[in-house]
């Protein structure tokens, strides 16, 4: 009971931390050159479902022309729920938090635009075991995700991806089996 209790005292303020930073990377994209708004289904192994709501912020920085493509900065702040449904779970519904800087390498102009992307991000789980044979340790867990996707429309309002994440523990506590989650993504940009 004792372990259980000190587990939930630092979990609370972690997680209501990372809301507030949420917040936070909200209100900065509203004062921002450009942000928007992500919704995003995923699916992984041991049966699980994952609904993704994100907050996007470009804040306009580039580099590095090439091509008539460059590199540019987004910030990402999300909230997502996963589900699964196997017989033996513990917590068949799961919480997730977390931010992760991603760096797009997106062509310069045009009506569609196409990009590459990747990001290593960190995400704060609800509870770390999800059925009676898989765990990843711990709520705190890395993010790194690759993706493709493109940005389109007269005013660039819209884009598509799709990611390959991956979370870890990257090892903090044993076992670190990690899960890969493939996901579909819709942005809307304001």
């Amino acid at each position: 009971m004792l372990m259980h209790k000190n587990k939930t005292s630092w979990f609370r303020p972690i997680c209501r931390l990372a809301v507030c930073a949420a917040f936070g990377l909200a209100s900065a994209a509203a004062h921002a050159d450009r942000f928007g708004v992500q919704v995003a289904g995923g699916v992984a192994n041991h049966d699980i479902k994952k609904l993704d709501l994100g907050v996007a912020w470009d804040p306009g920085l580039t580099w590095w022309e090439i091509g008539g493509f460059h590199f540019t900065l987004i910030g990402e702040g999300h909230v997502s729920y996963w589900h699964t449904t196997e017989d033996n779970a513990v917590h068949p519904s799961i919480w997730e938090v977390g931010l992760t800087p991603v760096v797009r390498f997106v062509k310069s102009s045009g009506y569609f635009r196409p990009f590459i992307e990747a990001g290593v991000g960190v995400r704060l789980l609800s509870h770390a075991r999800i059925t009676q044979d898989f765990t990843v340790s711990t709520a705190f867990q890395f993010a790194d995700m690759v993706g493709v996707g493109m940005i389109f429309g007269e005013k660039q309002s819209y884009q598509a991806g799709f990611r390959f994440q991956h979370l870890s523990n990257a090892g903090i506590k044993e076992p670190n089996p990690g899960i890969n989650f493939s996901q579909l993504y819709l942005q809307y940009n304001f």
